[in-house]
């Protein structure tokens, strides 16, 4: 907890950017009163025109959902369909494990040890083993800091492990995310292809959890705080949702990524929080699933969505 005091200069200002009330959608936004009504909003036909010229790029499934937090306007495409979510579901683990915080069961500053057992394959991204490949002892709060900003794919088995799959179901179905599924680790998804395909959003349940998480639905203000600080840190995705967007864009994101097998790549994905120049808040998922694109083209295609979706509702 002293690591958050003393961060409190960085997270203060993160609370006034993201603080305001969250909608969602299902094609159509979710009430704040209630996450399982919709109403219908009337979509920007030219957006929407301009985003399935930029999706076509990809050659594969895109599936997209944005939302005006404050307004409820949106726009998507395929919000419906299942992506395989790679990294992006160690935001939804994330939030589990700090609600556990939250309730007591778990500390930040609580020290955790991490097996060599424990420590990813050599073809997922992990510092943490790359740096302690005989395993190392670090504190709760390292942990979510390496999964949620770095993505590192150790923290998040052992932050898995550590709730349990059961736990972050049911975290899941009390903030009333049904398009949301996380059931493997990561070394089980890296040993089997169809795996990934297991562990599911739907772009409509990914902009769910990041209204959950804009609400502090689930979460304290003061873990809302350390999450949203993470995910504006990450050095990942450069070139995906920020790539095009003005340097002082304020955006609070989680990639995801898989391999690729016969030409085609299964995930490359990017959700988040945007906030525009008139302090109004974006929630933004894309996913660009099954592709033969190369990786340049398929980080474009997010990069111009978010563009795209950035310059319609700027302009008001």
């Amino acid at each position: 907890m002293g690591m958050l005091l003393r961060l409190g200069f960085v997270l203060l200002p993160l609370v006034t950017v993201f603080s305001c009330t969250v909608a969602t959608q299902k094609e159509n936004p979710i009430t704040t009163s209630s996450p399982a009504e919709f109403q219908k909003t009337k979509p920007n036909a030219e957006l929407q025109k301009q985003i399935e010229r930029i999706a076509a790029q990809a050659k594969g499934r895109v599936g997209v959902a944005v939302e005006i937090l404050e307004t409820g306007e949106s726009v998507s495409l395929n919000p419906q369909d299942h992506y395989p979510m790679q990294s992006v579901y160690k935001l939804p683990i994330g939030m589990a494990v700090l609600s556990q915080v939250d309730q007591g069961k778990l500390k930040l500053d609580q020290r955790v040890r991490v097996e060599k057992s424990d420590l990813v394959g050599p073809g997922l991204l992990s510092p943490i083993r790359d740096r302690n490949p005989n395993g190392v002892e670090l504190s709760l709060n390292e942990l979510l800091r390496f999964a949620v900003s770095e993505s590192d794919g150790t923290a998040s088995d052992v932050l898995f492990k550590l709730v349990g799959v059961e736990a972050v179901s049911q975290y899941l179905s009390e903030l009333g995310v049904n398009e949301i599924v996380v059931a493997n680790s990561e070394n089980e998804i890296s040993q089997d292809w169809q795996t990934q395909y297991r562990n599911w959003a739907s772009p409509r349940g990914a902009v769910q959890l990041l209204r959950a998480l804009h609400e502090r639905r689930g979460v304290s203000e003061q873990s809302q705080q350390l999450l949203l600080k993470f995910m504006t840190e990450t050095p990942t995705g450069p070139r995906r949702m920020k790539g095009l967007l003005p340097k002082t864009a304020v955006v609070a994101h989680k990639t995801g990524t898989s391999g690729s097998s016969k030409g085609v790549t299964a995930a490359t994905n990017d959700i988040g929080l945007i906030t525009l120049p008139d302090r109004r808040h974006l929630a933004i998922a894309v996913f660009v699933s099954d592709s033969p694109a190369d990786l340049v083209t398929r980080e474009r295609v997010i990069a111009e969505i978010a563009k795209a979706v950035w310059d319609a509702y700027s302009s008001g």
